[in-house]
């Protein structure tokens, strides 16, 4: 019981050093992220499952779903960048989503900002809807992505088709999700010989 009692309160002291109060946000102790969830999903011991704020990467599809274009390599890059490793989560209002997932930035020991480094690679785009205290930095980021045509920008510059951060559309897609262009297929008919005529026989 007393075990219990200690990890409830070092969850809860994980965000209890702020950052700053001018700008709202809250930083936690490091942290150790041990598991990657999908390119934009973690992980992380003493917190549980979080969601790295102002970016969406490509869904990975689940069940018979089909994985959007780059939803794997998004997922490899953050395993790559954050697995087994000690960050910080940096949270702003809202501090967590419609999943109860914690929202936050999540910066690595050596100062790599992970939420803005997977927008320049072109793995993730900006999500953002309100004006987020790191949203300049991933901006910039973007924009830089789609300067170089990098991930899901390569093919031409403007905005990612649906597909790219979005599966089939299921019972729980809200109305403003975009479901993946259907795919028509073609078929080849056999052209069918015309009929035998029968020759009349002379009299």
């Amino acid at each position: 019981m007393q075990f219990l009692i200690v990890a409830l309160l070092s969850g809860l002291a994980t965000f209890q050093s702020p950052l700053s109060s001018a700008t709202g946000i809250r930083r936690s102790e490091p942290v150790v992220v041990r598991a990657v969830i999908d390119g934009d999903t973690i992980d992380v011991a003493m917190v549980g499952r979080v969601r790295l704020l102002g970016i969406d990467a490509p869904e990975i599809g689940r069940g018979f779903d089909t994985a959007a274009p780059y939803a794997r390599e998004a997922r490899e890059r953050l395993v790559s960048m954050v697995l087994n490793r000690w960050v910080r989560l940096e949270q702003e209002a809202p501090f967590e989503d419609v999943y109860n997932r914690h929202l936050a930035y999540v910066l690595r020991e050596d100062g790599l900002f992970v939420n803005a480094e997977l927008v320049r690679l072109g793995l993730a785009r900006i999500s953002a809807r309100l004006p987020l205290a790191r949203l300049v930095e991933l901006r910039h980021a973007e924009a830089e992505a789609q300067a170089f045509r990098r991930g899901m920008w390569a093919a031409a510059p403007g905005t990612p088709a649906a597909s790219y951060t979005s599966s089939l559309v299921s019972p729980k897609t809200t109305s403003t999700s975009k479901a993946r262009p259907l795919t028509i297929k073609t078929t080849r008919r056999a052209a069918r010989a015309p009929a035998a005529t029968k020759k009349k026989k002379k009299a």
